[in-house]
């Protein structure tokens, strides 16, 4: 019985693992995918982030493969339906990264409201911007979020602490779930037309790619901010570098993207905009956040080899 890891997890996490069962722990094996098929074959659990591709094909070098654990929640880059065919279960980190990932949009969203935080360059060439830094407060601003999952709540829950509005839009949660006290519930384009602040919150999927367009761009209010932590792919970047350039929106904050990691081209698009926040996806990522989605995922394993 072994497991593979082949991202980077909490040390502690890793040591509870190898103490039950034989672990290889190669943290930037994702960055060498050509290499894992050759060494899964008696892997019975495989331990990934969002960067390992399980595909058909390298579940079809695993035939000995019963669990994957996700160190994370995002699912896209595995393939569920192979998995559900060979009776892999895939095992989410659900809840233990929502607090990290709702401080990052809190955090975003003050940052770009601001926007006090990028005049260092220009202090430091001996100007005083002063005039261009006064910015807004967040209390009495709305915040839009698409999608209304866990993320979504705990993001909610602070928003509202700081005297914001929170409009929320989600077809998949019930009229009558409690959560919906938290925030009013919308429509996508009434979320868009309404809201200061807009944070997505939903997977990638053939309905939720470019749902954020040129076209949903135009809907946004004027000076409104956007911010992407869910799925790279949700958002047309091309459409959004031209709209940030255009004023037609105030500012971004992007965790994700459609090419990670972002490439000299697939940069270039975000050149020259302004109150442009960019980040290597770490919104769920934080010590206390790691250490809590890796303890879970290596008990979820360990009971699922039965090793607990």
């Amino acid at each position: 019985m072994s497991v593979l890891i082949t991202e980077f997890m909490d040390k502690a996490a890793v040591a509870t693992l190898q103490s039950k069962v034989e672990t290889r722990y190669l943290p930037d094996l994702a960055d060498r995918q050509e290499e894992i098929p050759a060494m899964i074959s008696e892997v019975e659990a495989l331990i990934v982030r969002n960067r390992t591709q399980v595909t058909a094909a390298l579940l079809d070098a695993a035939p000995r493969l019963t669990t994957i654990g996700r160190l994370g929640v995002g699912l896209d880059n595995i393939d569920l339906d192979a998995c559900r065919a060979r009776g892999v279960k895939v095992i989410p980190a659900t809840g233990a990264n929502n607090r990290s990932v709702a401080e990052y949009v809190i955090t975003s969203a003050l940052v770009l409201l601001r926007g006090a935080y990028h005049s260092k360059h220009a202090m430091l060439a001996g100007k005083w911007p002063r005039g261009d830094c006064a910015g807004h407060e967040i209390q009495g601003t709305s915040l839009g979020l698409v999608g209304f999952g866990g993320i979504a709540r705990e993001t909610a829950r602070l928003a509202r602490g700081l005297g914001m509005t929170v409009l929320a839009a989600d077809p998949f949660v019930s009229p009558q779930d409690p959560a919906w006290e938290a925030a009013e519930q919308v429509d996508l384009p009434d979320l868009l037309a309404r809201s200061d602040v807009v944070s997505l919150h939903v997977p990638l999927s053939d309905a939720t790619r470019h749902m954020i367009d040129a076209a949903a761009l135009e809907r946004m209010k004027p000076g409104a901010i956007l911010i992407n932590a869910a799925r790279g792919g949700v958002v047309d970047e091309a459409a959004l570098a031209a709209a940030l350039k255009a004023g037609r929106i105030g500012g971004a904050a992007l965790d994700v993207f459609e090419t990670e990691p972002l490439t000299a081209a697939a940069a270039e698009p975000f050149r020259g905009c302004p109150n442009l926040i960019l980040t290597p996806h770490i919104a769920g990522v934080t010590g206390e956040s790691n250490a809590r989605v890796s303890s879970m995922i290596a008990e979820c394993v360990l009971e699922r080899l039965n090793l607990v």
